[in-house]
């Protein structure tokens, strides 16, 4: 069995990068790729957690399925957000965007 803190070590390898995209990209689809990788950080403890918790606890498990969910929620949402951005603006710079609004 793999030790816990390899999975959490990579939870937060992942959470990092997907901190880092929010943080540094312009692109509003890039940023969104980013949020859905520290998304991925989270059901990664999640269902580590799970397995390691007392007499088969699955909670965390069904967790995970739930944060699935709303993350393919989010994406799709997300996408259709940005091609009306597209439509109006003409990009999807998040910098552009800003400077268009004000």
């Amino acid at each position: 069995m793999i030790p816990l803190v390899y999975y959490l070590v990579l939870a937060s390898v992942l959470f990092a990068i997907g901190a880092y995209g929010v943080l540094t990209k312009r692109n509003a689809v890039r940023v969104l790729m980013a949020i859905e990788i520290m998304m991925n950080a989270a059901i990664i403890n999640l269902v580590a957690f799970s397995v390691y918790m007392p007499y088969n606890n699955i909670s965390g498990q069904v967790f995970a399925l739930f944060a699935i969910a709303i993350a393919a929620a989010e994406a799709a949402i997300g996408l259709a957000i940005f091609i009306v951005i597209f439509r109006v603006h003409g990009t999807i710079d998040i910098n552009e965007i800003r400077r268009l609004r004000g």
